[in-house]
């Protein structure tokens, strides 16, 4: 079926049946880079089912009890000869047919997959093909056009010109790995404009090249009756995601609200790739790659780590304790107060940072509330007041950063007084949504806009004194080898560039 690579092929379910496997690519178009707030230094991809390919004119449902059924309007390639380390100048001969394709996804599961979106983008009818392929044979890749509407209502258009990366390029980045077989068929990224659609509405995507076009792919959404059940992960939807859904805070009805995104490009500063470079690099260099940033203050100090060496990474969250006044405790400290609250609305890979003034004269917080954050998913806490129960809070088994350890409750010294606000801790300013990085050898504090900077300035670093020190113990010279310069240099980039693709 997929030998004859000069003629059009109308997509059936037969050509559906005949599909090899289907890889999507991430981030493709710099429009969408620009969205996300991050450019990727090379193609990186995820697999979907083919169970989830389906026709043109088909519906997709929305499953019972979620809201972010998205839609991303791509060129599809279509493998037409067998590619196998080929380079990039090769790839695109390699591809028979191009035609239109829609990477639906449901954003409300995406954070269980963590990374793989087996189950966000592999639903059934989760990928529409159609309604023609046209042969790429006498195609130039670099100026085909996408165009996406949303019941009749232009909203993607784009070329191939703002690709970040060629088709050749990854056909043969692929090609290194697995061998591409005739009939496999590759996504290659969405521009700027995908966003979510509701049951009844109407997405098509069409491709043109030139005066040719695949006709419009043409996908309804319908309301699903299913939901997802308690044997498995439950969905969960944060204001990150609906911005990340809907393409910005205003689509999204969140402007002028706090999210969990950053506010201006409303991508999650900490990536995947972004988290594994902070975990590999050493508080320390982490220190001199905030400073390197312009950021001087940006260490909390002079607290005990209940968990030793052991690393954690996430986002701060705040709570703020001002001195005792007697009024003002018996209005705030009762009942279920703001410290109370703060424990009961922790998130996954969030970490609590308390402002306790120093005072080491009564705790912050004890066992029970070390506990709830735990079971929350919250990564550590923070703080720079005392804590009660020590022993039982090291138990808990939540990483805590601590000035002490005191049998008294908060109300001696204490009033907890606001969350979610600028806070002073250990010397060191925080505010909700920095990125914390902290074990026993330090706390430091990163603000989000500039954490992809500081995650591949200490990265480098720090891959740069490893491979450095296995060059001086192979008894290298120091000379034009720390730091590299000339030939060396050359040696390390290589090195330095397959050490980043590990992580990705």
């Amino acid at each position: 079926m997929f030998s004859t690579t000069n003629q059009p092929i109308e997509v059936t379910q037969d050509v559906l049946d005949n599909i090899g496997k289907v890889i999507a690519v991430h981030l493709a178009y710099s429009s969408r880079a620009e969205q996300r707030g991050r450019t990727p230094k090379y193609p990186s991809y995820f697999m979907k089912a083919t169970s989830s390919l389906a026709l043109t004119g088909e519906t997709v449902e929305r499953p019972a009890d979620t809201e972010l059924l998205q839609f991303e309007g791509e060129i599809a390639l279509v493998i037409g000869k067998e590619a196998r380390r080929i380079t990039p100048n090769e790839g695109w001969a390699h591809v028979g047919w191009i035609t239109a394709s829609n990477d639906i996804g449901i954003q409300d599961i995406k954070y269980a997959d963590k990374g793989s979106n087996v189950r966000s983008k592999s639903g059934d009818g989760y990928t529409p093909l159609g309604p023609v392929m046209i042969p790429a044979e006498n195609l130039d890749p670099m100026h085909l056009r996408v165009i996406t509407k949303l019941n009749g209502e232009t909203v993607q258009d784009a070329t191939t010109q703002e690709l970040l990366f060629s088709f050749g390029q990854i056909v043969a980045d692929l090609s290194q790995q697995m061998t591409l077989k005739p009939g496999d068929v590759i996504l290659t990224g969405t521009p700027a404009g995908s966003s979510v659609f509701k049951p009844e509405d109407v997405v098509t995507v069409e491709v043109q090249a030139g005066e040719q076009s695949t006709g419009e792919l043409r996908t309804t959404a319908v309301q699903g009756t299913e939901g997802f059940k308690d044997f498995g992960n439950p969905t969960k939807v944060t204001d990150a995601d609906r911005i990340d859904a809907w393409g910005d805070a205003q689509a999204a009805g969140l402007a002028g609200a706090e999210a969990d995104a950053d506010a201006t490009t409303g991508a999650d500063p900490l990536t995947d790739e972004v988290r594994a470079k902070l975990m590999a690099s050493a508080t320390a260099t982490l220190s001199s790659s905030v400073k390197a940033a312009g950021i001087e203050a940006c260490t909390i100090a002079g607290l005990t780590a209940t968990h030793g060496t052991q690393k954690i990474v996430g986002r701060a969250r705040t709570l703020r304790m001002i001195p005792l006044r007697q009024d003002l405790f018996k209005q705030h400290g009762g009942g279920y107060n703001t410290q109370k609250q703060m424990f009961d609305d922790l998130k996954e890979d969030e970490i609590l940072v308390i402002e306790g003034r120093g005072e080491q004269g009564a705790a912050t917080l004890g066992d029970i509330l070390a506990t709830r954050a735990k079971l929350l998913g919250a990564v550590g806490i923070v703080t720079d007041g005392a804590v009660r129960d020590l022993s039982e809070v090291v138990e808990a088994d939540i990483p805590t950063f601590h000035n002490g350890a005191h049998p008294s409750v908060l109300g001696r010294k204490h009033v907890p007084w606001t969350m979610d606000e600028t806070v002073a801790c250990g010397g060191a300013a925080v505010q909700p949504g920095d990125i914390i990085v902290a074990d026993s050898n330090g706390i430091v504090v990163i603000p989000p806009a500039v954490v992809e900077q500081v995650a591949d300035h200490a990265f480098k670093t720090e891959v740069q004194d490893e491979w450095v020190m296995a060059r001086v113990k192979e008894g290298n010279p120091i000379e034009g080898l720390f730091p590299p310069t000339g030939e060396w240099k050359v040696k390390f980039e290589e090195y330095l560039a397959n050490r980043e693709n590990e992580l990705n």
